[in-house]
Formats: C-alpha cells, structure tokens, sequence
C-alpha cells in the first residue's frame, strides 16, 4: 500500500490516521491493507490496539469491534506466513476512585485544552452532567491515560475519526484546538487532511479544512 508522499506526517502518523478514518468509516478492506502496511512501518500490536479501542468513544463499539476483529485476522495471517510483530508497551489501566478518575481527566483537559477546568460546567455538560462525568472519569482518564500513545498520536485519531464522519464539525473544532495544544502544527494537520483525502475524498477532507480555518479566526 502506497502512502501519501508527505514531510510533516511521519509513515507511522499516516497510518494512525488512516487506520482511524477506515475504521470509523467502517470500510474493512482498506483498513486491512491500511493495517498490514502499518505493522510493517513500524507500529506495534498495541499502539494499533490502543488506536481501535479508543476509537469507540468516537464511532462507537460496532466500529471499533470490526476494527479490532480486521486486526486480529491481519495478526493471524502475519503469523502464518512467518512475520513477527513486536507487542509493544503495555497498556497501564488508570485506577482510582470516580472522584480521583475524575480529577485525572481535568488535568489532561487542561493539557489538551491550554485552560483551567475549575469553572461551573457549561453547554451540553451542564445540561447533561452524566456526560460531563463518562467524559472526564472514562474518555480523558481511563482511555488518555493509558498511555502506549502519546496524546499527539491520541489526537491524530481522534482528528481523523471526526473529520471521517460527516456532521462533527463542532466536536472537530475542539480537537483541532486540542491537536495543536498537544503539539499538532497546521502543516501537520494540512498533512492529516491530505492523507484522509485519499481516504475518504476530497469532499470531507475539505470540509476538515474550512473547521480549522475557522478555528484560527475564532482564536
């Protein structure tokens, strides 16, 4: 599988973002050839897993189940054909109690986000506050928190996930801002863009585009 002749992106970051969009789109046989190539780039068995499981609080459990099931089938056709992938680090599971999880996840937010958490909850939180608690306590702490990717490579997913999936603009505009608080710079996201692309069309990939011009206005 050929990549995108890229200078920003490096081969494992354009698979990370290829394997997110393919999932989230649930096309498989291109995630099969996108996940062949990456193990073959470099990505271990648990950076690729760590990507699929994180993906199901972007596309939700029937996705990230298929990418997960694609994964396994790969491994096992690697195997049988005498290639040996390298596991990887291991994941470290967050503990602690819902308070303490809690904290956890607005301490990577205010990583993420540049700002303070410390304020009443506003917007959808507020109205819903479940969501607000399964956000930081689970999404932020026990996924973010697991370490083996960085939060640059945990972005990249979630960037590609939602600018996949039509209709997330507003949740793409956060992560755009959250991308580049973590480290992601504009020609790297430029770079994102061309990758998904080629793997989902330029229609999209535009409309990825104009959010994140948007967001420099709005900064």
């Amino acid at each position: 599988m050929n990549t995108v002749q890229l200078t920003e992106l490096n081969v494992k970051e354009q698979y990370i973002v290829l394997v997110a969009s393919y999932t989230a789109s649930g096309n498989l046989a291109p995630l099969k050839n996108a996940l062949y190539a990456g193990l073959d780039a470099g990505l271990t068995i648990n950076q690729i897993r760590e990507e699929l499981v994180q993906l199901y609080a972007y596309c939700g459990f029937p996705r990230s189940l298929n990418g997960i099931t694609t994964l396994m089938s790969v491994l096992e056709e690697r195997k049988s054909k005498g290639l040996k992938d390298e596991e990887g680090e291991p994941p470290t599971p967050v503990i602690g109690t819902n308070d303490s999880r809690y904290n956890t996840g607005k301490k990577t937010l205010e990583v993420l986000t540049g700002r303070a958490q410390n304020g009443p909850l506003t917007g959808a939180n507020a109205f819903a506050p479940g969501i607000d608690a399964f956000l930081k306590e689970h999404l932020f702490a026990d996924i973010f928190g697991r370490g083996v990717l960085t939060y640059v490579e945990r972005e990249l997913v979630t960037i590609a996930a939602l600018s996949t999936l039509p209709g997330l603009e507003a949740q793409l505009q956060a992560h755009l801002g959250m991308g580049m608080n973590a480290g992601l710079t504009e020609a790297k996201l430029e770079q994102v863009f061309k990758c998904l692309e080629a793997a989902i069309g330029k229609q999209q990939a535009d409309i990825a585009r104009s959010v994140l011009v948007r967001l420099k206005t709005t900064n």
